[in-house]
């Protein structure tokens, strides 16, 4: 019996968005920007919303066939 080799992929880091949300905590912390704390958070909110909504798609595609 042999062992099969599996070639696995890890990702990880921060992510566009992440990096995005840390420079404007940076700006507003130092008083750059007079953002809103909504929108100087809206990064992390706005990228929830995006993986909501396909998945919500995904599952209607599923359910349709």
């Amino acid at each position: 019996m042999r062992n099969k080799e599996t070639n696995t992929t890890v990702t990880g880091g921060i992510g566009f968005c992440g990096l995005l949300t840390i420079v404007f905590i940076v700006l507003k912390l130092l008083n750059k920007i007079s953002w809103s704390w909504i929108w100087v958070l809206a990064p992390l909110w706005i990228e929830f919303i995006v993986a909501v909504l396909t998945c919500v798609i995904i599952i209607i595609g599923i359910k349709r066939k």
